[in-house]
């Protein structure tokens, strides 16, 4: 069954829209919390997963919720997703505590040290508040945990900052694709929302290309 699973799934990520997300739903009724809360632990507790599609999950398993015959159930989805995000950022935060950067000499696919460099960046920016910002951000906020237990901020402090953000972005994606979920306009454009969300997460990326490959110059 784990093999089926784990089938599923990379073909659900591949073709990720609603019917296929409802298919998968209706399929494994009986584990889909247990998937779900997976996925979210996997993308911001493992620091070598930064590509699961964090966002337009939240956004999209709330709009399923949202269905009369749908299977999940918002209230139990919210606290079970938010208990998976400060669970991941946590363990991460330990394997940054406990192994550093040695994890970066590794070579291991999409362990690049320009995403260590550009997080440690951000954190010197921001500060604690990093943990909170970088939930809206992909890649970065995967990083972020990692880079607070390298640098060896204190954990009662990392926490608070962890279970705020980890409340306001599951909260915030999976109740707006809730209060969207029956809107006939979202539903039949479903893959363009899911774009949308995806793009407007990677603004600050874009935003920071072309301050380096553009603004910096002419400044100079």
């Amino acid at each position: 069954m784990l093999l089926n699973i784990f089938s599923d799934l990379f073909q659900l990520l591949l073709h990720f829209d609603l019917e296929n997300l409802s298919l998968f739903v209706a399929n494994y009724q009986t584990v889909i919390y247990v998937i779900l809360f997976s996925i979210i632990f996997v993308e911001t507790g493992l620091v070598i997963m930064p590509f699961l599609p964090g966002d337009s999950l939240l956004f999209a398993t709330g709009m399923l919720a949202a269905q009369d015959n749908s299977s999940l159930s918002v209230t139990i989805l919210i606290p079970l997703l938010i208990l998976a995000a400060v669970s991941g950022d946590t363990t991460n935060y330990f394997i940054g505590n406990k192994i550093g950067t040695r994890l970066f000499d590794m070579n291991i696919r999409f362990m690049k040290r320009e995403y260590l460099t550009r997080t440690q960046d951000f954190f010197e920016k921001h500060g604690g508040k990093t943990i909170i910002i970088a939930r809206y951000m992909p890649i970065i906020r995967t990083f972020t945990p990692f880079v607070a237990g390298v640098g060896s901020m204190k954990f009662p402090r990392f926490i608070l900052f962890c279970v705020v953000g980890g409340a306001l972005w599951v909260s915030l994606f999976t109740l707006v694709g809730y209060w969207f979920g029956q809107n006939e306009w979202v539903q039949h454009n479903f893959k363009y929302v899911i774009l949308g969300i995806m793009m407007t997460s990677f603004l600050p990326f874009i935003w920071r290309f072309i301050q380096n490959k553009f603004l910096n110059k002419t400044a100079q």
